[in-house]
């Protein structure tokens, strides 16, 4: 492999070359040089306007269905949709049949992705089959190679619990992962609980199950000292509640989706299925605090929450329809929009999620292993359903303009380029 990428803006704080355009050759997955102009006789060259290059974006909350649920996501269209959405490096979620309980499914998807141009680091249960009621063997998830904790898309219920998983981690010094849903406050809830879901007639899901879990989990992570990463934060008192616990020097962190940031509950007016998430879309008001989240860099990362589902668990009745959209492929595109810095914005793809838990930090300089994503963040462009790679296509961008084109990624001595017509 040769590769010659021409007069490309290097975005990386911790490189020489940090905003200076110039040329990088890679030879076999190693960056040999950059400079202002390389001539490589025989090199791939790859050129685009506006382009602009990075360490490779990470990814800490995406559902690939593997095993078990094949016919939604499996591992190698995960990797298919991550890379078109310019991510080297992504965490999954343990929502699988079997569910990621155990060092036998950890293993399994490590294996079957080795091959991939990605990285896929899974996120082992807290609980056994993910079903919030035993404590599942994370020491050996860990010594397996499971990056985190988390039940995932079942946020977990029980205070006993989670107390003795945030003391268990201590030792390894692993960090848990939840969604905030007070389940018990909102069952049987389809949308944000407001005047929205009065005028259409669907049963509400109110901040408070949301806020309430926040709070509960912050108490128990002050008692014990461990470290909880909180994601999916959708209300502007759950951002500051979580401010104040940082303030306080609690090692907690948070991440809103892209897709909060786009929508509110008002665009339910349509009964628009792919728009029934969890945690809901939440008012006007809300959906701006977590706009300004990541305009101001105060959410610690952005997370895709990419969750495939069928087409006729979206075809159907608004009552009826399963959670979750897809969010890889349409990411930058849309959590580029909301006037944020570029280096902040790719810090918060980069840096800042590794560093939350505890990985290597690749390095943009010659030496170095590539790992790079490819992308022009001026480029203003129509997402089309012919841009998805997932095998599902539960998304309502389809057809919005986007701001910010991904190129492609160079990774694992791998290259994979987006096609444009």
């Amino acid at each position: 492999m040769k590769v010659l990428i021409q007069q490309v803006r290097i975005i990386s704080p911790s490189s020489p070359f940090n905003g200076k355009v110039t040329d990088i050759l890679i030879e076999n997955g190693i960056i040999r040089q950059i400079a202002d102009h390389i001539s490589a006789e025989g090199a791939q060259v790859i050129t685009h306007p506006d382009l602009h290059c990075s360490i490779g974006w990470m990814d800490i909350f995406a559902q690939f269905d593997d095993p078990g649920f094949e016919h939604k996501e499996t591992l190698v269209s995960g990797a298919a949709a991550a890379a078109a959405g310019g991510f080297t490096d992504v965490m999954l979620v343990p929502n699988t049949n079997p569910a990621v309980s155990s060092k036998i499914q950890v293993e399994y998807i490590r294996q079957k992705a080795a091959s991939l141009p990605i990285n896929l680091y899974p996120i082992g249960a807290i609980t056994k089959n993910a079903e919030g009621k035993e404590l599942a063997e994370m020491y050996d998830m860990h010594n397996s190679g499971a990056i985190a904790f988390s039940d995932g898309i079942q946020s977990l219920q029980s205070p006993g619990i989670l107390l003795k998983a945030l003391q268990y981690v201590l030792s390894i010094g692993a960090t848990l992962l939840q969604v905030p849903n007070d389940k018990s406050i909102s069952a049987h809830g389809l949308m944000n609980e407001g005047i929205m879901s009065t005028r259409l007639g669907l049963p509400g899901i109110p901040s408070i199950a949301e806020e309430l879990m926040i709070a509960r989990d912050i108490e128990l992570l002050r008692y014990t000292g461990s470290r909880l990463h909180i994601t999916g934060v959708t209300t502007q008192k759950g951002i500051e509640l979580i401010a104040a616990a940082k303030k306080e020097g609690l090692q907690v962190s948070f991440s809103v989706t892209p897709y909060h940031a786009w929508f509110c509950d008002e665009d339910l007016v349509s009964y628009n299925t792919n728009l029934k998430v969890n945690p809901p879309l939440r008012k006007k008001e809300d959906m701006l605090a977590v706009r300004q989240a990541i305009a101001n860099g105060t959410a610690d990362c952005i997370a895709s929450h990419h969750v495939p589902q069928h087409w006729d668990d979206k075809e159907c009745e608004f009552e009826y329809a399963r959670n979750g959209m897809i969010g890889l492929e349409s990411f930058f595109g849309v959590a580029n929009r909301y006037g944020a810095p570029l280096e902040t914005l790719i810090e918060k793809l980069t840096v800042q999620p590794r560093e939350l838990f505890r990985l290597e930090v690749p390095s943009l300089t010659a030496g170095t292993a590539a790992s790079l994503t490819l992308f022009a963040p001026g480029e203003e462009y129509t997402f089309e359903k012919e841009m998805i790679r997932s095998t599902s296509f539960n998304t309502p961008f389809i057809g919005q303009k986007l701001k910010g084109r991904v190129i492609g990624i160079i990774n694992k001595q791998q290259i994979v380029l987006n096609h444009f017509s």
